[in-house]
């Protein structure tokens, strides 16, 4: 039992170890193609995608308890619907992120950046770019607690894995030498994308295990 929870839990484990490494790839990229306006530029980025990824985050661990119980009791007919609603609502939330962080992205800017026009700039430019993460970053989130909550730990921490590691230090390493900077700030964006597409194969060549 104590090896299965350890297991069931790797996703977790994987994305946290995961963010460190990533964080500081970006650092070291943005010092190579823009400089130090470019780590303060990413570090504001960062800190307004917390607020606005935690509420993909807490929905995904909210839901997992109710997603386990279903799957535990056999109740195939509610799973089902619970995913399929859970898929609508991620949708809805990523279309009203995507637009609240356009309107946004100026006097989110202004807050942290106001003293310096030049970085100010950046660091909207950047976001507007960046935010388009959020179209894709909420339904990796939620897949990989999915497969969590159906105790399928493997499958989970592949998910969280490709995002966290493969898809977005190959972005992060090759897009700036075809985009330049503009590559770095989607590198994220392309990540989630990829890591969606395999989670949705997941989650359809799984369907008839799960009865989901």
């Amino acid at each position: 039992m104590k090896t299965h929870t350890c297991t069931n839990g790797s996703s977790e484990l994987m994305s946290n170890i995961a963010l460190s490494l990533v964080s500081m790839l970006y650092n070291r990229q943005l010092l190579h193609y823009v400089g130090e306006n470019g780590v303060a530029a990413y570090g504001v980025i960062m800190y307004v995608t917390m607020v606005f990824l935690a509420i993909f985050t807490g929905y995904a661990n909210g839901i997992a308890p109710v997603t386990g119980y279903h799957f535990g009791a056999g109740n195939h007919a509610e799973l089902r619907n619970l995913l399929h609603r859970s898929l609508k609502l991620v949708a809805v939330a990523a279309v009203a992120m995507l637009v609240l962080s356009q309107l946004l992205g100026g006097p989110l800017a202004q807050i942290f950046v106001g003293y310096d026009a030049e970085l100010m700039e950046l660091t909207i430019h950047a976001f507007r770019i960046y935010a388009l993460v959020y179209l894709f970053a909420g339904f990796a989130i939620y897949s990989s607690s999915f497969f969590t909550a159906l105790s399928d730990g493997l499958t989970s921490a592949l998910i969280a894995f490709l995002r966290s590691l493969v898809f977005e230090i190959s972005m992060v390493l090759y897009l700036p030498t075809v985009l330049d900077v503009d590559g770095i700030w989607l590198s994220a964006v392309l990540a989630d994308l990829f890591t969606v597409l395999v989670a949705f194969a997941f989650i359809i060549g799984k369907r008839k295990r799960y009865h989901y």
